[in-house]
């Protein structure tokens, strides 16, 4: 074992990830950074898992396939820890499945509308991956390659810094793109997800985190019951293919308004089989604002959604159908909701959206806070 800094990080070579849930973890383990093998893509690589721990006794399990949260431990009002977000056992199972459960999403998360762009007067066209539209980077994008995953020391709490070279025409993009995501669990237990990229020719970019959260535990069914806050009185209206028209209209009146905490499950059955919207974050500026908070009234858990992203994409896991899950868990529609937060879809293609163009010489940068804690 070595110390770097403050954080205490272990490397264990072991067998593929575990073919069953593991059980709650156990407080008096040291925070730190704990690494080990979680097993071997189909086509030989091989794949870590890293274990962050807090000094409250708080997890988050990430691997380097798609840097995939796969388990994220908090407490709820009794102290009792539960693992939150949705996700697979093993690393077959995060291959053959495409929830995209936990992943990093890009090089542009959401929908291109006909998988088409122009950019300084070259036309560009992507894999259409959901006819008819290009969605969350392409057929193998960010969540499905192996990223190179490196321990981060900092007092603050245990992160691990996730990097990728998407090369030039990757999935049809133009230019070398470097991302950099890192995910650190503070010891005030909050989940920071840190984004970063530098291309060498101008190309759209929209990172985004894809994890599925049900603050009653992962298991515990749908989450009718958890109630949603959205700092957000607009949202972009999209047409029958879920491409936004341009017109950005008000929440008021319709099911899509949450700007009052409102259980999840109230009017899920007026918006067609349940949420799958981009809500735009008021007075978003680029700076670390409140953009949700969502709570479970039988557990007590809260949690805060902070960014510096423009929009956030609400859904609600609107096609689970039994899908087996961590444990042998059975997830069923509605089971999970997804905030997404992001630029919004399609937005190389709307002149008045925020644009997406990242250009040699500039660093994408983009921050996003998950704080849990209970009343």
């Amino acid at each position: 074992m070595r110390r770097y800094g403050l954080a205490l990080i272990t490397i264990v070579l072991l067998g593929c990830g575990s073919e069953s849930q593991r059980p709650p973890p156990d407080p008096a383990n040291t925070a730190g950074v704990h690494v080990e093998r979680y097993g071997v893509t189909q086509d030989g690589h091989a794949v870590e898992e890293f274990t962050l721990t807090n000094r409250r006794g708080a997890v988050a399990r990430l691997i380097s396939y798609g840097g995939v949260l796969t388990e994220l431990w908090v407490p709820d009002r009794d102290g009792r820890m539960d693992d939150v977000v949705l996700g697979f056992d093993n690393l077959a199972q995060f291959e053959a499945e495409n929830h995209y459960f936990g992943t990093i999403t890009g090089r542009v998360a959401n929908r291109i509308a006909q998988g088409q762009f122009s950019l300084d007067g070259q036309t560009y066209q992507l894999a259409i991956n959901d006819a008819p539209n290009h969605l969350h980077g392409g057929v193998k994008a960010f969540d499905r390659v192996v990223w190179e995953g490196t321990p981060v020391p900092s007092p603050a709490g245990p992160a691990v810094r996730f990097n990728h070279l998407s090369p030039d025409g990757d999935e049809g993009y133009p230019g070398n793109l470097a991302v950099s995501v890192t995910y650190q669990l503070t010891h005030d237990n909050a989940l920071t997800i840190e984004y970063e990229a530098k291309t060498d020719q101008a190309t759209p970019v929209n990172l985004t985190n894809h994890a599925y959260f049900n603050l009653a535990g992962h298991a515990a069914g749908p989450v009718y019951e958890q109630t949603l806050l959205l700092r957000a009185a607009t949202y972009t209206e999209f047409d029958s293919v879920q491409i936004p028209t341009g017109r950005l209209l008000p929440v008021a009146g319709t099911p899509l308004d949450f700007t009052v905490a409102t259980p999840i499950g109230s009017r899920i059955d007026q918006v067609g089989t349940g949420y799958d919207q981009n809500f735009v974050i008021d007075a978003a500026d680029g700076s670390l604002l409140p953009a949700a908070e969502a709570y479970d009234p039988s557990s007590g858990r809260l949690m805060e959604v902070l960014t510096t992203q423009p929009g956030v994409q609400l859904y609600t896991g609107n096609h689970f159908e039994q899908v087996v899950g961590k444990g042998g868990a059975l997830y069923v529609q509605h089971q999970g909701f997804c905030l997404e937060t992001q630029n919004f879809p399609d937005a190389i293609n709307h002149d008045h959206f925020p644009t997406p163009v990242l250009r040699p010489g500039a660093t994408y940068r983009h921050t996003t806070v998950h704080r849990f804690s209970t009343r």
